[in-house]
């Protein structure tokens, strides 16, 4: 039997707790972590290196398993299933994009933001349809025959959230995202982040070092020693809108 939520609640996580057994003993990465992120939402979780930030979008992406808690992804029950199942949800409802671009340098822009639909099995040409429309939702359609080695540090991260997006994610999960940016490049990223979200309704988790970027979110959120909780709003912080 598979539970269901809110169909609004993309992602919902409650108590959720990660615990690592190291040399010194065991260490608490997560301590009754819960958050509910919503359609057309952009959320930001701030915090110091070492708070249990990555981990935390590795337990929301299914890249993790935690020791307590339960999670839900587009409305289905993450919790107890086999890694078949959970490969197949992860594939599904989410999309990922990381502060090094994990592009393959063999392959065009084209064929990296297609990859994740030929995974599915589809039709390479409808696959490369698709991602070629994406590649333009991110103002790269001309540079689509280009090879990673080929692109800027920017575009490279385009295509990189590009390629999170072609499968239409019910919510993307983006680990510092502009963190191997330069202040210009990455003001850029922050604006495209904030457009799409806003033209395809997408959720995003953003996990950040940059109050720039934390301060576009709808909500933020700060991680302090394995426990999350969320900021108050901030007047002098421009809206999510960006303007």
């Amino acid at each position: 039997m598979i539970d269901s939520i809110s169909p609004d609640a993309v992602l919902r996580a409650e108590h959720l707790a990660r615990t690592y057994d190291e040399d010194a003993g065991r260490v608490e990465v997560l301590r009754d972590v819960s958050l509910s992120v919503h359609a057309h939402e952009m959320v930001a979780v701030v915090g110091a290196s070492g708070s249990g930030k990555s981990t935390l979008l590795h337990v929301l992406g299914l890249l993790d398993e935690p020791d307590e808690g339960r999670l839900w992804i587009a409305g289905q029950s993450a919790s107890g299933l086999d890694e078949r199942r959970r490969s197949w949800l992860r594939n599904q409802s989410l999309g990922f994009v990381y502060q090094f671009h994990h592009l393959l340098p063999e392959f065009s822009a084209l064929d990296n933001v297609a990859m994740p639909l030929i995974v599915r099995r589809c039709v390479r040409a409808q696959a490369r349809e698709q991602a070629a429309a994406m590649l333009d939702q991110v103002g790269l359609s001309a540079r689509a025959t280009h090879f990673p080695g080929q692109l800027s540090g920017g575009e490279r991260q385009r295509v990189a959230l590009a390629r999170a997006l072609v499968t239409q994610p019910a919510c993307v999960l983006a680990d510092e995202p502009t963190g191997n940016l330069d202040r210009h490049t990455a003001d850029a990223m922050f604006s495209l982040l904030v457009r799409v979200n806003q033209a395809l309704g997408t959720a995003f988790v953003i996990v950040t070092h940059d109050p720039a970027l934390a301060a576009l979110a709808h909500r933020r959120f700060h991680m302090q020693a394995g426990r999350l909780a969320e900021a108050m709003p901030d007047e002098s912080a421009p809206p999510a809108s960006g303007e």
